[in-house]
């Protein structure tokens, strides 16, 4: 049996989840002390069907908008080669920014040609290997992607290519992921790209598409995005409108992101008033896609009660930065204790840092060592920037559906840290 309390932690934990008669979360038909048992902690646990529906309802939401369009995953996100996989198998392309995301990419076995690099200092490695690939689209961040590119072309081949446009649009969030104001490093200014275009417009071996744009990430409005659609579409006509990503995650209670059919309505009502009717759309969700899909479990290892009652647990900044790097909230529960707690903490990791902080003033049921926690909406970013500070190992990955589970990237081992490590009397 199961039950669903309102207004609880629950909240924020994957689609579908449920709780057990004895208060643990079951992810994915899966208990959360059952995963933590046998894959240890700290774990990243991922809903497969939430991520799924997730993906679908993207979809099928865009191509009810507008049908000559596509989804791509932003795999910065979460660029881990089973997430990837699932999107390929729901239909989607994929973003890449560098080459190891290319390489993940092509082992997840997408189509080559629905896969978009971008980036804003590509380096040259990175673009022969898009070259060689075939990859749909480069992205045109300025001249000098230009000069790399047309090197690495062999004579009698062509690379569709977009220009990426500052739109001078500025979103309401935090300024580490605000990438549309007129100071970005990405992209060109309006005047720049026009200077671009024509220069790749003669080019023999870069087609011009059409253009990029991207106002940033964790957006809980609507409005810069139709803004950035406005400031783009004075460019000109092109067969391709790559519109970005950047739609908000719910991180804690007080989060109201819009919905997927609330930002596409905006999103299209802008093109159908700024773009051609024929033109290809594309969005690229990112955070959105897969931050609520996944949760990381954690134990806990000290509890010092004084002035501030200090939860420290077994990660920490080492496998999920945003708390540090952007303020990021999130909330937390001692698992089979989800709600219900009295007691203020600060849930912290274990890493040399003061500010190795999980969740400030979060309240917690009973706290106590061995004890395992659970912190939702852990799905983006948290693997991508995970770190070995301090000889941390890496956290491991772990999909659950229908109430079994299987690792899709193991914990670093101790001897994957010395790896690299040449030996000097060599």
């Amino acid at each position: 049996m199961a039950r669903s309390p309102s207004r609880s932690l629950l909240e924020l934990l994957p689609w579908g989840t449920v709780l057990t008669d004895d208060g643990v979360p079951r992810v994915g038909g899966c208990r959360l002390d059952e995963i933590a048992a046998g894959a240890g902690t700290p774990v990243l646990v991922v809903a497969e069907d939430a991520l799924r529906a997730r993906a679908r309802e993207y979809v099928g939401a865009l191509a009810a908008r507008w049908p000559r369009s596509r989804v791509v995953f932003a795999s910065k996100a979460f660029p881990c080669t089973a997430a990837q996989r699932v999107m390929v198998e729901e239909g989607l392309g994929l973003d890449v920014a560098g080459g190891g995301e290319i390489l993940s990419a092509l082992k997840a076995g997408v189509d080559p040609r629905l896969v978009i690099l971008h980036g804003n200092a590509k380096l040259a490695d990175e673009i022969a290997l898009a070259v060689e690939h075939g990859l749909g689209l480069v992205v045109v961040d300025g001249p000098d992607d230009v000069d790399r590119l047309e090197a690495a072309v062999p004579a009698g081949r062509v690379v569709d290519v977009l220009v990426r446009v500052i739109p001078g649009v500025t979103a309401e969030t935090h300024d580490s992921v605000l990438t549309g104001h007129g100071d970005s490093k990405f992209g060109l200014a309006p005047a720049d790209a026009t200077v671009v275009i024509r220069r790749i417009e003669s080019s023999r071996s870069l087609r011009m598409q059409g253009l990029h744009v991207h106002v940033g990430s964790q957006i809980l409005q609507t409005e810069p995005f139709a803004q950035a659609v406005a400031a783009v579409a004075r460019l000109g006509k092109f067969p391709v409108y790559d519109l970005g990503g950047g739609l908000g995650a719910r991180y804690t209670w007080s989060d109201e992101p819009p919905t997927v059919s609330a930002y596409l309505d905006t999103l299209m009502e802008a093109c159908r008033a700024h773009l051609p009717i024929e033109a290809e759309i594309i969005v690229e969700p990112g955070r959105s896609m897969v931050a609520a899909a996944a949760c990381t479990v954690y134990s806990v290892v000290t509890v010092k009660r004084g002035k501030h009652t200090f939860v420290a647990v077994d990660g920490g900044m080492g496998d999920n930065l945003e708390v540090a790097l952007y303020d990021q909230r999130f909330e937390a529960g001692i698992v089979g204790r989800l709600d219900g707690g009295d007691e203020v903490c600060q849930l912290v990791g274990r890493h040399c840092e003061s500010g190795d902080v999980l969740v400030r003033d979060v309240t917690l049921a009973r706290p106590s060592v061995g004890d395992l926690v659970v912190v939702p909406a852990t799905g983006a970013y948290c693997f991508t920037m995970a770190n070995n500070y301090n000889g941390n190992r890496r956290l491991p990955v772990v999909f659950a559906r229908d109430g079994s589970w299987r690792t899709v990237v193991r914990r670093e081992t101790w001897e994957d840290l010395l790896r690299r490590d040449v030996d000097p009397a060599r």
